[in-house]
């Protein structure tokens, strides 16, 4: 359900509507809100109407959800997201999920690289960024909002083995069977792709090298389901993609730290690694 209608009644506040003109201008270095939680989604969503985005940082993960859910209510739906933080610590020999870094990638590239109105809504600018403290604190590798999606739709024309290695450089895997996101199959002239920021798996069925449809289908019975009007959009699902200057360091960081070769020999070899 939709609430706008409420922002414009808020706005006029004169705290808020000082708050909004200083977001506007970007020339004070802070300025103070106090209010109770219930003020916070509207005050966030006044402060996005400066056309400019806001990062709105939460103590957990679930205080996030809320508010970004309270926010899609004020908002466009797709102009809030939320970027999470590793469900892995610094310490674990773990990678995060492919879904949780698909996701991370999603936004910055967004952020970045917005698709223009009359494309995909779903990959279009950010109003508003939710985050948990944690995902905030946790360092990143530069670059990442450069990081390009593989991006196919119908009626286009693509070398079907140019994609699979696309997907492969993207740290998608191969399998059989398609079952789990930030994984891809082929058979025949058919490409089943997972995007860790889509709720279904998509088929992309490949007429030479024409793209003649692409539609979801369910992961449990591989039944298609409707057509993906806006084509596939699959953001990487490493954050550190094992390209051949990464490989090089990988390398060169084995001769210095012999302790590190089993980790670092492997991303040298370009073999992903936990």
């Amino acid at each position: 359900m939709s609430l706008s209608g409420l922002l414009d009644v808020i706005v006029k506040d004169p705290a808020l509507a000082e708050a909004i003109e200083a977001a506007a201008e970007g020339n004070r270095p802070y300025l103070d809100l106090v209010g109770p939680p219930a003020a916070r989604p509207f005050t966030v969503a006044a402060l996005a109407r400066s056309g400019r985005p806001v990062l709105a940082v939460t103590a957990t993960d679930r205080e996030a959800e809320d508010l970004a859910g309270a926010l899609r209510s004020l908002l466009e739906p797709n102009g809030v997201v939320e970027y999470p933080a590793w469900e892995t610590l610094p310490h674990e020999r773990l990678s995060p999920r492919a879904d949780t870094v698909g996701r991370r990638l999603a936004v910055l590239r967004r952020l970045k690289h917005p698709r223009t109105a009359g494309e995909d809504p779903a990959a279009g600018p950010v109003q508003v960024v939710v985050a948990p403290v944690r995902s905030v604190l946790q360092p990143q590798v530069a670059g990442l909002g450069d990081l390009e999606p593989v991006s196919l739709k119908a009626g286009q024309t693509a070398d079907l083995s140019e994609v699979v290695e696309a997907l492969s450089k993207a740290a998608y895997t191969r399998v059989e069977l398609v079952e789990g996101r930030g994984e891809f199959a082929v058979r025949g002239g058919i490409l089943d792709v997972f995007p860790p920021t889509e709720e279904h798996p998509l088929r992309i069925e490949f007429w030479g090298d024409e793209i003649e449809e692409i539609r979801y289908f369910k992961v449990a019975d591989q039944r298609s389901l409707e057509i993906a009007e806006h084509g596939l959009w699959a953001p990487p699902c490493r954050e550190l993609l094992l390209t051949a200057s990464v490989r090089a360091r990988a390398a060169a960081l084995a001769e210095e730290h012999p302790e590190l070769s089993g980790l670092l020999g492997k991303i040298a070899e370009g073999i992903a690694v936990e």
